[in-house]
């Protein structure tokens, strides 16, 4: 039996980083950089992206810094390329992103195909991958849940592979679980759900299927409570582990089997 006591026993493993907590968690539509840092630590989670585009992390000069109420120095700030629609954009803000964080090498790349839908655009993200990746960079990226595109992905050099469940910021769930569980089945590294959770039962889906993290930002931040639900959040991740790590029943169409063991009960059939 997994001994899951141990703070060893269960990480997600990164490139060369090791983390205890599964959820990743967006810092964008908070009302303030207190509410962000709540709900953050509530999450437990120890990866928080930044979309440079919109988020202050020393660009800005005489702004209210991210970094002053969620520092590097207890966090993995993981800069995306949120808001960008081309290769080139991409590019260009992930290694703004880098240098900010002094050198930092991780980053999560997406590319937007529209700003209606915010799917991705593959063949611009794959692009963007292949240049990032001989830069050095160790790119997590957003994707479609295409398991082709997905092994494209991993084989030009991306250190996680993020396919939606649904639509950014839609709230639907996991919608192709079937996808999901195809990239699953060829992947070598972490498959992170990324978009389209909008409660607790999603995220414990996504991490029955056998993700490795759910990473999240709207279900969150524009939860009634946003701070109360961060902490939801990190149960579910928690409990969907360890659901998919101890194996769940078979389903069964009207196949009835008690709970209890029957045999040996008074008035059972004796075979004397």
């Amino acid at each position: 039996m997994s001994d899951l006591s141990s703070p060893r026993a269960d990480l997600l493993r990164i490139g060369a980083r090791e983390f205890t907590s599964r959820l990743l968690l967006g810092t964008g539509k908070y009302k303030d950089l207190a509410q962000t840092r709540a709900a953050v630590e509530a999450s437990g989670a120890q990866i928080v992206t930044v979309a440079i585009r919109r988020t202050n992390i020393g660009q800005n000069k005489g702004e209210p810094n991210l970094l002053d109420v969620l520092p590097p120095s207890k966090y993995t700030i993981l800069p995306n390329s949120a808001g960008c629609y081309t290769a080139e954009d991409a590019i260009r803000t992930l290694r703004l992103g880098r240098e900010l964080l002094d050198g930092h090498p991780l980053c999560k790349l997406e590319v937007l195909g529209d700003p209606q839908t915010l799917y991705p655009n593959m063949p611009e993200t794959v692009k963007a991958a292949e240049i990032l990746v001989r830069e050095g960079f160790e790119v997590m990226v957003y994707c479609s849940d295409d398991p082709i595109q997905a092994q494209v992905l991993e084989s030009i050099g991306c250190v996680a592979v993020m396919p939606l469940a649904s639509l950014i910021g839609s709230g639907m769930g996991v919608l192709n679980p079937w996808n999901i569980l195809l990239i699953l089945e060829k992947a070598k590294v972490p498959v992170i759900v990324d978009a389209g959770v909008g409660t607790a039962s999603d995220a414990a889906i996504a991490m029955e299927l056998g993700c490795a993290g759910v990473l999240m930002n709207t279900a969150v931040a524009l939860a009634k409570d946003p701070v109360l639900m961060a902490a939801a959040m990190k149960k579910a991740v928690e409990a969907g582990r360890e659901a998919f790590l101890a194996g769940r029943m078979p389903k069964k169409f009207y196949s009835a089997s008690p709970s209890s063991p029957v045999a040996g009960v008074i008035g059972s059939a004796s075979k004397s």
